[in-house]
């Protein structure tokens, strides 16, 4: 294994954050079209409908995932940006867990 951590802001890379927004947007719409039989021979008065649809779900699920992510974003502390990511996001620290005052055998406990 190499020493080269990412740090957060390697991780989230607006390209990155922007191909996650269109590949969601690109599988609601292609979803959409098959859900409504776009595929299937119904001539044009059944296609357009369903490429309309498809093309406004797509637009939503795009603006909703870049706004998801985007929001999410915000909950990392600017000041840990450039740490390296060595661990679990979510675990507490090591250093701020204190010991169980009945595991060390306080009677006053």
């Amino acid at each position: 294994m190499s020493d080269d951590r990412p740090t957060r802001r390697d991780l989230m890379k607006p390209v990155q954050l922007l191909g996650l927004a269109f590949g969601a947007a690109a599988f609601a719409g292609i979803v959409t079209l098959v859900s409504m039989g776009f595929f299937q021979a119904g001539g044009p008065e059944k296609t357009q409908p369903a490429l309309v649809l498809a093309l406004i779900v797509a637009g939503v699920t795009f603006i909703a995932v870049l706004l998801i992510v985007s929001l999410l974003l915000l909950a990392v502390d600017p000041a840990q940006v450039t740490k390296t990511v060595d661990k679990p996001v979510l675990l507490p620290d090591q250093d701020d867990e204190a010991p169980d005052a009945a595991a060390s055998g306080d009677p006053k406990a």
